[in-house]
């Protein structure tokens, strides 16, 4: 098994893009946690506010309890701003809509790093199915990062953005690189703690328990980069 390279960090300011509440809190907010202690700049970007994702729950009450949660669990990893758009849960198309509101917010937050989840078909060699809003969203979001930096593109979405020097998908079954966060796996595990009525919303599964789940993955990635006690992948990309 090879090892892991280190994620490259040489940013300021990164835009977190995601799909849903909980996306982030299950992959990369350790991440995020190292990135917000080192004093970077780290701004939430949700494509819905996954008002489809409890089944008990009314969609409009539901996205507001999501909407909560995400809030919370930013907070818990040091992140202040969290906008959501308000494309529909579960009925997320790859569009040029969808690209021109990510390339919106690439323009107004400039960031150098742009993170997103996991755009491949699979979650691992090929037996589970991603789900299809990750995938439109991961890679609406690798093409806004271009469309932001061309000024002929969109020019009513803000002034162009060709800052981006790389591009980060969390838990990608392509990942070749991880970030140590050996000092920032309680925030992590704080974060999608933070998600309770959807963990609760689950039924049960290794995936409810934040500690366990976190914890065992973080500690297998480690393996990989050389010095980490806990490590979160990345599949990394150079515009």
């Amino acid at each position: 098994m090879a090892d892991l390279l280190p994620l490259p960090e040489d940013f300021d300011r990164a835009l977190v893009v995601v799909a849903h509440p909980d996306d982030m809190e299950y992959g990369g907010s350790g991440a995020v946690a190292r990135w917000t202690a080192q004093g970077r700049e780290v701004v939430y970007l949700l494509v819905t506010r996954g008002e489809a994702g409890i089944d008990t729950m009314d969609p409009a009450e539901c996205g507001r309890v999501r909407e909560a949660e995400q809030r919370a669990a930013c907070a818990a990893v040091g992140v202040s701003t969290c906008e959501f758009l308000d494309h529909p849960d579960g009925l997320v198309e790859y569009s040029v809509a969808l690209r021109r509101d990510i390339a919106a917010a690439i323009r107004r937050h400039r960031p150098q790093l742009v993170v997103t989840g996991n755009f491949r078909e699979f979650w691992d060699a090929g037996e589970t199915l991603n789900q299809a809003d990750h995938v439109a969203v991961g890679r609406a979001t690798v093409d806004a990062v271009r469309d932001a930096a061309n000024r002929w593109l969109f020019p009513e979405a803000g002034e162009r953005w060709d800052g981006v020097t790389g591009l980060a998908a969390a838990s990608s079954p392509a990942a070749r690189h991880a970030v140590d966060i050996s000092e920032h796996l309680d925030a992590a595990v704080a974060s999608l703690s933070a998600h309770r009525a959807y963990l609760d919303g689950l039924g049960g599964g290794p995936m409810t328990d934040p500690g366990t789940f976190l914890r065992a993955a973080a500690e297998r990635t480690a393996e990989q980069l050389p010095g980490a006690t806990a490590a979160t992948p990345f599949e990394y990309l150079r515009p």
